[in-house]
């Protein structure tokens, strides 16, 4: 019979604190919804404070487990061993982290806490209120304004009117009588409004409008005219020969009035946006100097913050204020895991860079074969730390604003048991379509040739799926297009 024991056990388990679950949440947040953390702690937590331009973050003790001790299975009760004095920025043991920079920058950053920012305009203006703002700036009288008004409630966000001017002039009433003379009337002032093109009823119309406010002195205006008012379809199906013969105008003649006509906006409203931009902030800045790339941390994207000492100090050895040393706890937990944010995401740009060097020197056809294990392995991290650093993450190079992810791509064999990335595939087939003759398109299988006879074996079928990511048309389709063109 079953009886009830009592038994002692020893093992090990993994515990995810409270400490650690914040500097994985934290190490996955983009620059500017951590901004918004620490306004978000800084406002619930009275033992932080903003920090001052020159004062120096402070390094809480006593010190918790990384996340990188959990995803490699260390014990999460193990200390993280880390000098309190070490800056975020300083290479561990790289000569091209610890250059002094004394050569002259290819970006315009200089790196200087204090330089100016952009933001977004976070007006929000419409195209409706900006055309009720120039309609309060015309000389019209209270009739026509309300009559301007009405028209504008009926353009769309593309700039088209989308009701008859007969509904028009039915909302208008009782208030008003008017007739659709009247509208007319009032709609010439609408559309002589910015942007240029807005207030039309059809798309030869839009284009109508803008054609006539160019120069008339520009050649091939008046062709440009005739073919918005007559002519669209027969550009909409590039027969140009056509085209030629109706109008009775020469090649040169055509051409100078279709590139009028394909210079103006079809939906001009779209000029005037009603969301504001949306800015992408750099993690890191990648810089050259005499002693090669250097990378550093945004400092526009440091949090700065500290343990308010004043407050800290007040609560003494004494039993009471517990609310307070709770804070003070959570405080110091916050600044240890933006340390361990900074840190980690310092390793891994330059990691990326050491291996991508020839990537910011030559371009896309150099970009190395890099998969997220070959960081882990050089900076002895695991993969998933690796994952969470590279999500929406980016960095400012010379060549522009990439995310950590363009940097890894996968393998492929070349000449000599040697190995190059996609993306420097991608490159070089768009090089080779961008060379190519426009009666003599490359296909595919020509394609996989050429970069053959360069050691790059590609089959023709991932050809075919590089050159459809690239928004590249077939072969086919590039000779009937240049075909077209000539024949112009």
């Amino acid at each position: 019979m079953l009886k009830p024991a009592l038994q002692l056990k020893l093992g090990q388990q993994l515990t995810m604190t409270p400490q650690l679950q914040q500097a994985i949440r934290l190490l996955q947040l983009p620059v500017l919804e951590l901004q918004a953390q620490i306004r978000e702690a800084l406002e619930s937590n009275v033992m932080l404070e903003a920090e001052d331009e020159t004062a120096v973050i402070e390094t809480a003790e006593p010190r918790e487990p990384t996340f990188e001790q959990y995803d490699q299975g260390v014990e999460a009760t193990a200390v993280a061993e880390t000098p309190p004095e070490q800056q975020v920025d300083v290479a561990d043991d790289s000569d091209w982290g610890d250059a002094p920079i004394t050569g002259p920058s290819e970006t315009p950053w200089s790196g200087d806490d204090g330089r100016s920012q952009e933001f977004a305009d976070s007006k929000g203006e419409t195209l409706h209120d900006h055309l009720l703002w120039q309609l309060g700036l015309a000389h019209l009288g209270d009739r026509d304004m309300k009559i301007g008004a009405a028209i504008i409630d009926a353009v769309n966000d593309d700039g088209y009117i989308t009701e008859h001017l007969e509904e028009i002039a039915g909302n208008l009433q009782p208030e008003i009588i008017a007739n659709v003379a009247d509208i007319e009337r009032v709609l010439m002032h609408v559309q002589a409004m910015d942007p240029a093109g807005v207030g039309a009823r059809s798309v030869a119309e839009c284009l109508r409008l803008q054609l006539q406010q160019m120069d008339p002195e520009v050649p091939g205006r008046d062709i440009a005219l005739a073919i918005a008012e007559q002519y669209l379809d027969q550009v909409a199906e590039q027969q140009y020969a056509l085209l030629r013969r109706q109008l009775k105008v020469s090649e040169e003649e055509l051409a100078d009035a279709l590139a009028l006509v394909r210079a103006c906006q079809p939906r001009p409203g779209s000029s005037i946006h009603s969301v504001p931009s949306e800015y992408i902030v750099p993690d890191v800045f990648i810089r050259r100097t005499e002693n090669g790339w250097i990378v550093e941390i945004n400092p526009a994207s440091l949090p700065r913050i500290r343990v308010n000492q004043s407050y800290a100090n007040l609560i003494g050895r004494s039993s009471d204020h517990s609310m307070l040393r709770t804070q003070l706890q959570e405080a110091r937990w916050l600044i240890r895991s933006l340390e361990i944010r900074n840190e980690t995401l310092l390793k891994v740009a330059r990691s990326i860079v050491q291996r991508q060097a020839a990537f910011l020197d030559f371009g896309d056809e150099h970009m190395q074969p890099m998969i997220l294990k070959d960081v882990a392995e050089a900076i002895e991290m695991h993969e998933s730390t690796i994952s969470r650093v590279t999500t929406n993450k980016y960095m400012h190079t010379p060549r522009g604003v990439f995310e950590f992810r363009y940097f890894f791509s996968s393998h492929v064999a070349g000449a000599g048991g040697t190995e190059l990335s996609s993306t420097a595939i991608r490159a070089k087939i768009r090089k080779l379509v961008a060379g190519e003759l426009g009666d003599k398109p490359l296909s595919d299988s020509r394609i996989a040739e050429i970069l053959s006879e360069e050691g790059i074996q590609v089959a023709r079928r991932t050809i075919a799926k590089y050159r459809e990511a690239l928004g590249i048309p077939p072969s086919s389709e590039r000779k009937r297009n240049a075909g077209r063109g000539h024949s112009m």
